[in-house]
This record gives C-alpha cells, sequence and structure tokens, in this order.
C-alpha cells in the first residue's frame, strides 16, 4: 500500500432529512355529505448512517466529498396514506474508524466491525396527520403537525489501524525496509529520517497459508507524546496493534538508552499500550561481526531480562524467518 492514497483524519458534515407535513385533509365522496378527516402522516426524513467495510483501509473517499444530505421525508396523503420516508445515505467507512463530534470533541462511538451499522444524524419524524387529532367535540379537524427537522452536524472520523503487530521505532530505524521484505507492501524507502509521513499496512505471509498483519508507523521523536513531529498522528495507530515489534538499529550509540526513550512515549500516551506483548530487533545486523555481537548479546540480557529480542538484518536477509515464527507464536500462543 502507497503512501500517497492514505487518509486517516478528515471532517465531513452531515445533515440529515426533515420530516413531511401531515395532511389536513377531509374526506370527499359521492352521496357522502360529512365524511370527516382522512390525512395520512408524514414520511420520516432519511438517516446519516456509518458503516463499517472490512474491504476499506483509508478514509480518503471521503477527501474529495465531505458533505451529505439525506432525503426529506414526502408529506402525508388522502385516505390517510402516509408519505414516503426520506432516503438514507450509508457511509461506508474501514474498521477502526473513530467517531467523535467537531465542536466537543466528544467520541461518540467506533466502528469495529465489518457491517456494523450506527446513525449519525437522526432523520425527523413526519407529523401526524389530522385524523389523529378527532375526537366527539371537534370531529373535523382542519390541522395537522408539520414534520420535526432534520439534524446537521459536523464529524471528525479517525481512523485507528487495526493491525496484528505494530512496528514501533526512531525515523530511519529500518522500518520501511523491513516491512517491504517480509511482505509484498511497496513503503518509500530512503536514507534520511521520516521517509514514511503516513501508515503502510502489509500482509505477511507464514507457514501452511498462515498470515498476519503488520504496520509500518511513521518513526517516533522524543516529545511526540506531547504531539512534537508527526505526534498523536500516527501514536494512535499503535493502540489498536495486539503486539510491538521495537526496531533498534545496530549502529544506535545506545541501544538501551533508545528503547527507554520509545516507552517514555508510548507510556505518556497511553500507559495502557505498555501492557501489550513487546518485542525487540535490533536491525542492521549485518554489520556485526560474531565477537562484537557475542560483546552485545551478554549487555543485552542484562537489560532486556525477560524482554525478547533477536539480531536481524533485512537487507542481508539474516533472522527473518526467525522473527516470523516469533511474532506467529506472540499473535498465537495456544497454536
Amino acid at each position: 500500500m502507497t503512501e500517497g492514497n492514505f487518509t486517516d483524519y478528515v471532517k465531513v458534515l452531515v445533515a440529515s432529512g426533515n420530516g413531511g407535513k401531515g395532511s389536513s385533509h377531509l374526506h370527499r365522496e359521492k352521496f357522502v355529505e360529512k365524511g370527516g378527516p382522512d390525512g395520512g402522516d408524514g414520511g420520516r426524513g432519511g438517516h446519516i448512517i456509518l458503516r463499517g467495510n472490512e474491504n476499506l483501509w483509508t478514509l480518503i473517499h471521503f477527501k474529495y466529498q465531505r458533505h451529505f444530505k439525506a432525503g426529506h421525508g414526502e408529506h402525508g396523503g388522502s385516505s390517510r396514506s402516509t408519505g414516503a420516508d426520506g432516503a438514507d445515505v450509508f457511509l461506508e467507512v474501514p474498521l477502526g474508524t473513530v467517531v467523535k463530534d467537531f465542536e466537543t470533541d466528544q467520541v461518540l462511538f467506533e466502528i469495529t466491525t465489518h457491517g456494523e451499522e450506527r446513525i449519525v444524524a437522526q432523520g425527523g419524524k413526519g407529523g401526524l396527520g389530522n385524523w389523529h387529532f378527532r375526537t366527539a367535540t371537534n370531529q373535523t379537524p382542519r390541522y395537522a403537525q408539520p414534520g420535526i427537522q432534520g439534524e446537521e452536524r459536523e464529524l471528525l472520523l479517525e481512523l485507528k489501524l487495526l493491525a496484528d503487530v505494530g512496528l514501533v521505532g526512531f525515523p530511519n530505524a529500518g522500518k520501511s525496509t523491513l516491512l517491504s521484505v517480509i511482505t509484498s507492501a511497496k513503503p518509500k524507502i530512503a536514507d534520511y529520517p521520516f521517509t514514511t509521513l503516513k501508515p503502510n499496512l502489509g500482509i505477511v505471509q507464514y507457514r501452511d497459508f498462515k498470515s498476519f498483519v503488520i504496520a509500518d508507523i511513521p518513526g517516533i521523536i522524543e516529545g511526540a507524546a506531547e504531539g512534537k513531529g508527526l505526534g498523536h498522528y500516527f501514536l494512535r495507530h499503535i493502540e489498536r496493534n495486539s503486539t510491538l515489534l521495537f526496531l533498534i538499529p545496530a549502529d544506535s550509540k545506545d541501544i538501551s538508552e533508545e528503547y527507554e526513550i520509545l516507552l517514555n512515549e508510548l507510556q505518556k500516551y497511553n500507559p495502557e499500550l505498555l501492557d501489550k506483548e513487546r518485542l525487540v530487533a535490533i536491525s542492521k545486523s549485518d554489520m556485526l561481526d560474531g565477537e562484537l555481537k557475542e560483546l552485545m548479546k551478554r549487555e543485552l540480557d542484562m537489560y532486556f531480562g525477560k524482554t525478547p529480542y533477536l539480531f536481524i538484518s533485512s537487507v542481508a536477509q539474516q533472522g527473518i524467518q526467525e522473527l516470523k515464527d516469533r511474532l506467529w507464536l506472540m499473535l498465537n500462543p495456544k497454536i
């Protein structure tokens, strides 16, 4: 998946339909002198409905159309005929979409399952016809209810990626390179920081036709939890991943310090992120000889403790299969 057509944050304006007016019609028929009231009810205004679609992975289809209006209900007719309901408008969204009220920034709900439908703007009710207002003392009411107005509101649609594994690391740690090696995704790769400006998704093909989804999140920098750099625009995507893969290059000045900074940014953003399963991959390890690697292992064993880690090289294809095996076992501990 490419970066250019990935959109994960849009504002839309939605307006539901007005309810139709009730009819104040009086029955007229040959040889019937006083037919009485027979006005029908107005139809309901159309709803604006969000529907989850597992085949979508971006909100880009809202980039070119951001105003949506449902149909109005038709007015009631004679012979107690009810007006037709206004046409509903269905907005398809990818799974993991969070819906917020633009004015209050309040989270209204999240769409997480395929086919899930939620009404975001309720259509107005149709007015009652004069048939409902007849009484013993007022047998020919000549009035009916007007329809209720629909509602109009601005919404923020925010996508949080639904992936099994989230790649976490500083800019230029080799995340995009790893994604291009273990999946068929083609992210932008270059030898400078912040090559990745949008999240990339890839499907990892595993043994016996099994697979899992991995997300390359734009690189974290110190202060990201406060919104520095790309800040919250990418940290929210990590919330949905069940396993976090920390990628730290072997040529880092201090691997343990880099790992601590990454953990600290995640904790400041959302402490619950530290409850997720973690695996540390030391990337670019093809530049290490056997002696240096053994020396680093002794230090890392003392630092990481129970946190699993391994050495990999995306370019030299070293440790890639072991990485897949580790991730698969973390995602499927009972299999």
